[in-house]
């Protein structure tokens, strides 16, 4: 179920974040890449090789209609048919908070490529406080629609919870940036991303 989720809502401003990101020419590997619009677009604007991993056969048929690589697996089972340092980089974009083990899926990433990039719904932004705060309910937003017993997002979390695990694995955060869902940014997002940033992306790598 969480690879459907992936790059379903992908926007042009969240393709050019993560390409800024990735070296020309390197190995990437998508981690729930759902159609395979962000790997395609990769090929195409760094020259990158690589594949990408999906679950949900529909999606499946789409990669290979967009010429690109794709293994069927389930990512809650883990990585463990990769073997260490096999890619440049490891992306894994609107998937993490649907994963049921998120913190051993982002140590796998970071033991088989030597970066990572990923993105999430922030769950700290404004709106969400405020829909919990005064309404007493779970937040229903452009990034979170869902209701919350119908949501496959079950570890939801925050700028400052990401970073918090991060630095309980030894993971470097190299840089993070936020934005608004319509790819909007302003001084509060830069000032107070936690509050003001709808989703964030993440470049992690190891501490050697």
């Amino acid at each position: 179920m969480a690879e459907r989720m992936s790059h379903t809502k992908l926007r042009r401003h969240d393709l050019q974040m993560i390409s800024d990101w990735v070296e020309a020419d390197s190995r990437v590997i998508d981690l729930g890449c759902g159609n395979g619009r962000l790997l395609q677009h990769l090929q195409a604007s760094k020259g990158v090789t690589g594949y990408g991993v999906e679950l949900n056969p529909e999606r499946i048929a789409e990669c290979i209609d967009n010429d690109v690589n794709v293994i069927q697996t389930n990512l809650d089972k883990g990585l463990g048919h990769f073997d260490d340092d096999s890619f440049d980089y490891v992306i894994l974009s609107l998937t993490l908070q649907a994963m049921r083990h998120p913190r051993t899926l982002l140590t796998e990433m970071l033991r088989v490529g030597q970066q990572g990039i990923v993105t999430f719904p922030n769950f700290g932004y404004w709106r969400n406080r405020m829909q919990v705060a005064f309404s007493g309910r779970m937040p229903i937003s452009a990034e979170l629609p869902e209701k919350w017993y119908n949501t496959p997002n079950i570890h939801l979390c925050t700028v400052k919870d990401f970073h918090s695990l991060c630095a309980q694995l030894n993971f470097t955060v190299v840089s993070t940036s936020v934005v608004h869902h319509s790819g909007s940014q302003n001084l509060g997002l830069r000032l107070w991303p936690n509050l003001f940033g709808e989703i964030a992306l993440c470049h992690i790598k190891k501490n050697n």
